[in-house]
């Protein structure tokens, strides 16, 4: 007997995960979406994963060979989460927060928590998802905020590094 989706969407979401906002493109044309499903596979060479929905209408923008940045959200950016994961057109979504660049041209949040700016080596599908993996070619460490976490399915704060 299989685990049904239900069941195991509702187990998942014990599974506390950081709050990201994944970009790809420049910042003249500019795409991202908000994402939990986000993990470092190894520090040698440096790769991250992202898991995006095949279906989803941002899939198209992040292929092989493209940029990607993921930003890590720190307490205070709760909005910006919500709004990266609605139907907001992209140039709309990008009008909250200040934008720059590192080495690949990918949108960073100036104010995000860490930014891990990559490359997109592959991409493997798997079921309904697309699993992007992303050679870190520079990185970005912002202020020492607090962390925005998303588990149970409502996001819950952390305290600021050393104030724990």
């Amino acid at each position: 007997m299989g685990i049904d989706a239900r069941t195991y969407r509702d187990a998942m979401a014990r599974l506390g995960a950081a709050v990201n906002v994944v970009t790809t493109g420049t910042l003249e044309d500019p795409a991202g979406f908000t994402a939990s499903a986000v993990c470092s596979v190894t520090d040698d060479p440096p790769t991250l994963l992202v898991c995006v929905n095949r279906a989803s209408r941002i899939r198209p923008r992040f292929r092989e060979g493209a940029a990607m940045c993921i930003n890590v959200l720190s307490a205070a950016q709760q909005e910006i989460s919500g709004i990266f994961a609605s139907a907001r057109e992209q140039h709309e979504r990008f009008a909250f927060g200040h934008w720059a660049t590192l080495t690949t041209g990918a949108p960073v949040l100036e104010e995000a928590v860490t930014s891990f700016d990559c490359r997109i080596e592959r991409i493997v599908e798997v079921g309904t998802h697309s699993v992007m993996f992303g050679a870190v070619e520079s990185l970005r460490n912002g202020d020492s905020h607090g962390g925005l976490i998303y588990f149970n399915r409502t996001y819950h704060i952390l305290p600021p590094s050393g104030d724990a």
